[in-house]
């Protein structure tokens, strides 16, 4: 009895607001030292290592889809078998190394480049050069791999993933606060680092996120023993992979008509159903020969062969997956309409007018900071204005459904390319026919109409991602996040080459020189996508089923305790019926 309340003590220090302030302060950190790098990289890649543009945006999507695609695997370690808060500190060691590597190769002068004064006939990068730098860029993908698919549902975790708390107080405040938060730190990085990388160095603009990211890490491992830590459920894609070959070795199988006779274990799942199990739904019927009982399904201990026979809970865990990724994937093409914000927006903005003084110009990489401030100014009038008013309507507790979220995002981030569309077709006509270069702030509409396109949809999409996944999959559910942003940022690359290579010949609308480039007509054909991507969700919307969970009836579970008996629980308890969210 003792140890069940030190046990009971022990949790009760554990976990709540007490956590954030380590977590959210290794996040901001994280997010200040990869803004810090990442804002600026074109400039980097253009000025410093003398790569023409389209190769510079082409290595930079690469790296950010590379960047997105290593979640997959750090998920799949956190969920296995390394749990989430060791799988998000040796990540970020990894990054920091990269980040080490990166502003040594802008500091030690054999390591990059010679400075070229004149612009022309620069000195391009040596093979040994490219080397350090894509090395570099590569350990921060490792890293990145660690941190980003598991800092989300671990900060989720610390606020009663036992099911103690409603999903909607548990979930949506958290992914609002996390959201803020980087947008807080990439606010202070797109000011004061891209200055610094500007006017003083790079070895400084690269070397000052290095050392507040170790910052980061140490204040992430020093709130270790108030942190929940949720044990692993083991291999997700091995049990997802057991579902579709019980599946098939029982494809000729009859399937029964009354779904309670399929396969049931509630000790076998135990470990990965902690809120509630899955209950049993009609779409995928296919995978339901998984949970039919055969005779050569059991082993000889009396458990099954998970090979041959699967309960429904983890049949359903598959059907999860596949309802959710057709709505997934409508991130792909956001990510790609976005991802010439931070390499073709920067070189406009570096040929228009920034000058706020005769002797001060604005970097071009800070104006990032509109689509930064943008997000935050809309997820403080989100949570604190919106949701409540909407509330008094829909009764919702997070006002609007996140799907209504997705697609109030997804239009807006269309109108955000329409003006971009519009303002280079102004820049072109001003320069060209009149030999003036406008105002930078022209470019303002775009950048903040992102922002707020980021606090629907990119908030949405993540908590989609959260809710709609099975539970001891949600690192790996959070991967799929950063998976649409991997594949949408090489979807980008291969956009802009092939754009790139279609036009060569009659024009190059992508060409160097953007004067002579038509960049505009390029945004023509990314809102075209865009409004493919609207329909299709739409339609993906209308024809999802949600994730259908059995929890415990609070009432049953106090009539339960009262029960002596197994006989008298298995007559009286088994009655109830268990609710559906």
């Amino acid at each position: 009895m003792a140890d069940q309340d030190g046990r009971d003590e022990k949790r009760r220090k554990q976990g709540g607001l007490r956590t954030m302030p380590f977590i959210l302060a290794n996040e901001i950190c994280d997010r200040f030292a990869t803004t810090g790098f990442n804002a600026n990289m074109i400039t980097y890649l253009t000025q410093q290592m003398h790569m023409p543009m389209v190769e510079a945006s082409n290595t930079l999507t690469n790296f950010g889809g590379t960047s997105s695609l290593t979640p997959i695997v750090g998920a799949l370690i956190a969920d296995s078998f390394a749990g989430r808060f060791w799988t998000i500190a040796v990540g970020s060691v990894i990054y920091q190394l990269g980040m080490i590597s990166l502003t040594f190769s802008a500091i030690i002068p054999p390591l990059h480049p010679k400075p070229c004064l004149a612009k022309k006939n620069c000195q391009k990068a040596s093979s040994a050069q490219l080397f350090i730098l894509y090395a570099s860029l590569f350990f921060t993908a490792i890293g990145s791999g660690g941190i980003r698919p598991c800092v989300v549902p671990f900060g989720a975790d610390q606020f009663g993933s036992d099911g103690t708390q409603p999903t909607a107080q548990r979930g949506w405040n958290f992914f609002n606060m996390y959201f803020f938060s980087m947008g807080l730190a990439a606010l202070l990085a797109l000011t004061g680092v891209v200055y610094v990388q500007e006017n003083i160095g790079w070895g400084w603009g690269f070397g000052i996120p290095t050392m507040v990211f170790c910052l980061s890490i140490i204040a992430f491992v020093v709130g270790y023993p108030l942190y929940i830590h949720m044990k692993p459920g083991g291999s997700p894609l091995t049990r997802l992979s057991q579902v579709v070959v019980a599946a098939f070795k029982k494809r000729n199988a009859p399937r029964p008509d009354d779904s309670s006779l399929l396969y049931q274990d509630k000790d076998l799942d135990a470990d990965i159903s902690i809120t509630g199990r899955l209950l049993h739904t009609d779409q995928l019927q296919f995978l339901d020969r998984a949970a039919i009982v055969t005779e050569r399904d059991m082993l000889p201990s009396g458990r099954p062969n998970l090979w041959r026979l699967s309960t429904v809970h983890r049949v359903e865990e598959l059907k999860s997956i596949v309802r959710m990724l057709p709505i997934w994937a409508v991130g792909i093409l956001l990510i790609t309409s976005l991802s010439h914000n931070h390499t073709f927006a920067i070189q406009q903005a570096r040929i228009m007018n920034r000058h706020l003084s005769p002797h001060f110009q604005i970097p071009p990489a800070t104006l990032s900071i509109f689509t930064t401030s943008s997000m935050l100014i809309s997820l403080t009038i989100y949570d604190r204005i919106f949701v409540p008013f909407m509330r008094k309507f829909t009764k919702n507790p997070s006002g609007i459904t996140y799907f209504q979220r997705m697609g109030i995002g997804l239009i807006i981030a269309m109108l955000a390319n329409i003006s971009a569309a519009l303002v280079e077709t102004k820049r072109k006509n001003a320069f060209n026919s009149h030999g003036v270069s406008i105002s930078v702030f022209w470019l303002v509409p775009q950048f903040s109409i992102h922002g707020l396109a980021e606090a629907f949809m990119s908030v949405g999409h993540m908590e989609f991602c959260y809710d709609q996944s099975p539970e001891s999959m949600r690192s790996s559910a959070t991967a799929l996040f950063w998976l649409a942003i991997s594949i949408g940022n090489y979807l980008g690359t291969a956009l802009v080459t092939i754009v790139h290579n279609c036009t060569e010949k009659r024009g190059d609308w992508l060409q160097d020189d953007l004067n002579k480039a038509k960049l505009n007509y390029y945004y023509w054909i990314v809102i075209g996508l865009q409004v493919f991507n609207i329909a299709y969700y739409f339609v993906c919307v209308k024809y999802y089923t949600m994730k259908p969970l059995e929890v415990a009836d609070k009432d049953l579970v106090k009539e339960m305790e009262k029960l002596s008996s197994v006989d008298e629980l298995e007559a009286g308890g088994n009655k109830k019926v268990n609710n559906l969210v």
